[in-house]
C-alpha cells in the first residue's frame, strides 16, 4: 500500500460492483465529465474486448459499432477530443 500512497492513489482495488461504481462516479466527477458512463462488471469483459486498459474513452454508436476510439491513458487520454467525437456524432444524426 506504501506504493499506492506515493503513487497518489486513492483507491484500493475495488472488492464489489458497489465499489467499483463509486469510483466510476468520482472519475466522471473529477473530469469533469457530462455524458453518462458504464461500468465494467467485475470480471472486466468489457475492458478486454476493447483494449482499455489502463484507461481509454470510446463512443459506441446507436448501431453498437464503435464511432470514436481514443488513445490508451493516461498519454493519450483526450477528454477534449472525445467530447468533439460526441458533439459531431450527434450532429451527423441531424
Amino acid at each position: 500500500m506504501k506504493e499506492n500512497e506515493q503513487d497518489a492513489v486513492l483507491f484500493r482495488q475495488h472488492r464489489s460492483m458497489e465499489e467499483r461504481a463509486l469510483v466510476g462516479e468520482a472519475c466522471m466527477i473529477k473530469l469533469a465529465l457530462e455524458p453518462p458512463a458504464l461500468v465494467d462488471e467485475m470480471d472486466d469483459a468489457v475492458a478486454t474486448a476493447y483494449a482499455a486498459m489502463p484507461e481509454r474513452l470510446y463512443l459506441i454508436g446507436e448501431d453498437g459499432r464503435v464511432a470514436y476510439k481514443g488513445g490508451m491513458g493516461p498519454m493519450f487520454f483526450r477528454p477534449d477530443e472525445w467530447a468533439q467525437a460526441i458533439r459531431d456524432h450527434l450532429a451527423s444524426r441531424l
